[in-house]
């Protein structure tokens, strides 16, 4: 029996590959089909597939509650389903200016941001490599975004969206990293994308008005594929794997999401980086790994 250390990493991997998997996918949806909608669609099925999870467990998260309030799980569900909810929302929005791959390696900023939070707000002191690792992967969209760019058009708006959705998905796995511990996994997965189904929803209404709902045709089968496997099993494998890992391990796995997202995109639409920005995307990558496998403190004198 493999340790619960080595099992959580391989979740997380897995978790890493169905994301990385989807961005294509997501794209071509948004281009047919409302951003929030689809949201609500996607996180509405993956509720829908958790319920028969929550049916058989519910002998066992009556037990939990005991120990841990309820109401202070929900809370906490809803916290992190908010973090989601922004990162999701700016991703999907920026996949209709910018491309998958970029998309990819953008979103994994999330590895360099999570210990930087770590230094803000757990007052954790970086050492060297955090420094440099966040050096690194500055540089590195700047490569990655701003290569071939067009001055009268200025910067692309979806590479910024999706800037944004990687402290926000940065976010998301810092405050998983508080709660999970303590707190019941199921729980805050359900939560997390009940919250995300209703904002989703609730915006869509506000802004996206007359939209035929639900979707049909690929829509509905990303929101159907992303909605079971990217998010109900994706999430649920990461809130019960950081149970066992730290914030920043966790990190570090997520940054091969990217890669698979960028071979991804290769493979089904042929997209192929400009050289430059396949530099800025090695810096990227460069980057994470600099900042996770350093030491997320600098050694005090005795």
């Amino acid at each position: 029996m493999l340790p619960r250390r080595t099992l959580a990493d391989l979740g997380l991997l897995l978790v890493a590959l169905i994301w990385g998997l989807t961005f294509v996918m997501v794209q071509d949806a948004v281009h047919a089909y409302p951003v929030f909608a689809f949201l609500s669609a996607r996180f509405t099925l993956a509720l829908i597939g958790l319920l028969p999870i929550v049916w058989w467990r519910r002998h066992h998260l009556r037990l939990h509650r005991q120990t841990v309030p309820l109401g202070r799980q929900l809370a906490a569900g809803m916290l992190i389903g908010l973090f989601l909810f922004a990162g999701y929302g700016l991703q999907t929005a920026g996949l209709l200016y910018t491309t998958p791959a970029k998309a990819g390696f953008i979103t994994g900023l999330s590895v360099v941001i999570v210990p930087v939070l770590g230094v803000l707000l757990a007052g954790e002191r970086p050492g060297m490599r955090v420094v440099w690792g966040v050096g690194l992967a500055a540089v590195g969209l700047g490569l990655l975004s701003l290569s071939g760019i067009d001055l009268a058009a200025g910067v692309n708006p979806g590479d910024v969206l999706v800037l944004g959705c990687a402290f926000s998905f940065a976010a998301h796995i810092f405050v998983i990293s508080r709660f999970a511990p303590r707190m019941n996994a199921l729980i805050l997965t359900i939560v997390q994308i009940a919250t995300v189904a209703v904002l989703a929803a609730i915006t869509s209404r506000l802004f996206e008005p007359g939209v035929s709902w639900p979707p049909t045709g690929q829509p509905l089968f990303a929101a159907a594929f992303t909605g079971l496997l990217a998010t109900a099993l994706a999430f649920g494998l990461q809130t019960t794997a950081q149970r066992f890992t730290t914030a920043t391990h966790t990190a570090l796995i997520f940054a091969m999401e990217p890669v698979f997202a960028a071979g991804a995109s290769f493979v089904l639409i042929g997209e192929v980086l400009l050289p430059v920005q396949m530099f800025g995307s090695a810096l990227i990558l460069a980057g994470m790994l600099v900042a996770e496998l350093g030491p997320l403190r600098k050694p005090r004198r005795a």
